[in-house]
C-alpha cells in the first residue's frame, strides 16, 4: 500500500468480490449494503435463496454493482466449493469472505419455550447449530481462504457476538408467573459458536499471515429487531450508550475490515456493542 495514497482511497472495494453468508438474513443485507456502496460486489449466499436474491436486488437497484444471490448449504463440503467455483465463473476472483451465517433463536418471542435450557436442550439443536455457526464458518473459511492465500491477499472477516465475550444475562428473558426451571434462555450453543469464532479468527490470521489473507472477528452488541418494549427497555439499561444497535450501525466497520483501512490489523476482534462489554 502506497503512502500517498488519499484517505478516502483506503476505504475503496471497487471491483472487489465478498462473499457474504447468512446473507438473506438481518445483517446479512446491511453487510452487502456496506460492500456495494464502497464499489465491491457483494456475493450474498444462503440455504434459502428468496431473502438473500431481495437483498442482492436491493444492491443492485441502490448502486448499480454486480450483486448477486447464490443457494448453498455450508455444512456440506460440496456446496461451498461449488458456491465458489460459480463465483470465480462470473466474476474471476475473489477477495474476502464474511462468515455472518450463525443460527439465533429470539428467545426474547413471548412464544419461546423451555426448550432452550441446559437440561433440556436437544442435541438435534446443538449438533444444527454448531454445523451452521462453526462449521459452516470453518468450511468457507478452508475453501474460500484457500483461494484468496493461493491468490496472495484477501479478507476474511468473522461475525461474532457479545456473547462469544460475556455470558448471556438470563434475567433479559424472563417472564412472570414462569417457573425457574421452566423459564426460557439464550441457548449454550450461541455463545460456543460466537466464542469458537474469535479463536478461529485467531488460528486462521497466524495460518495465512505470510499468504497475503487477512482474518478479523467484528464482535456485534444486540440489534434491535421489533422485539417486545419489556425487552428492550432491560436490554438498554445494560448498556451504556443506552439503547441496541440499529441494523445500519454496523456498515462502518465492515467496510472498515474489509477495506486497505484495517491493512495492518490481523488476529483482532473488533467490538461494537455500545459499551456493553465494558461494564
Amino acid at each position: 500500500m502506497s503512502a500517498d495514497r488519499q484517505p478516502r482511497e483506503l476505504f475503496d472495494l471497487s471491483r472487489r468480490v465478498f462473499i457474504i453468508t447468512g446473507g438473506g438474513g438481518l445483517l446479512g443485507h446491511r453487510h452487502a449494503a456496506a460492500i456495494a456502496g464502497f464499489g465491491g460486489v457483494p456475493v450474498l449466499v444462503d440455504l434459502w435463496l428468496d431473502g438473500a436474491e431481495r437483498a442482492a436486488q436491493a444492491q443492485r437497484d441502490a448502486t448499480g454493482v454486480d450483486a448477486i444471490a447464490l443457494r448453498c448449504d455450508i455444512t456440506r463440503a460440496a456446496d461451498v466449493e461449488s458456491m465458489l467455483h460459480d463465483v470465480l465463473e462470473r466474476f474471476g476472483r475473489v477477495d474476502g469472505l464474511i462468515n455472518n451465517a450463525a443460527n439465533n433463536p429470539k428467545v426474547e418471542d413471548p412464544s419461546a419455550t423451555s426448550f432452550s435450557r441446559v437440561e433440556s436442550f436437544p442435541l438435534g439443536q446443538w449438533a444444527d447449530d454448531i454445523a451452521v455457526g462453526l462449521t459452516g464458518a470453518f468450511l468457507c473459511s478452508r475453501v474460500v481462504g484457500g483461494e484468496l492465500a493461493r491468490r496472495g491477499s484477501g479478507v476474511i472477516v468473522n461475525i461474532s457476538s457479545e456473547y462469544g465475550m460475556l455470558a448471556p444475562d438470563q434475567r433479559l428473558y424472563r417472564k412472570e408467573g414462569v417457573a425457574d426451571d421452566q423459564q426460557a434462555v439464550k441457548p449454550i450453543s450461541y455463545t460456543v459458536v460466537k466464542s469458537g469464532l474469535i479463536g478461529m479468527t485467531k488460528y486462521l490470521a497466524t495460518y495465512w499471515a505470510d499468504r497475503g489473507v487477512r482474518v478479523n472477528a467484528l464482535t456485534v452488541g444486540g440489534v434491535e429487531n421489533g422485539q417486545p418494549d419489556e425487552f428492550l427497555q432491560r436490554a438498554s439499561r445494560l448498556i451504556p450508550l443506552g439503547r441496541m444497535a440499529k441494523p445500519d450501525e454496523y456498515i462502518g466497520a465492515i467496510v472498515f475490515l474489509c477495506s486497505d483501512a484495517s491493512s495492518f490489523m490481523t488476529g483482532a476482534n473488533l467490538v461494537v456493542d455500545g459499551g456493553k462489554s465494558v461494564w
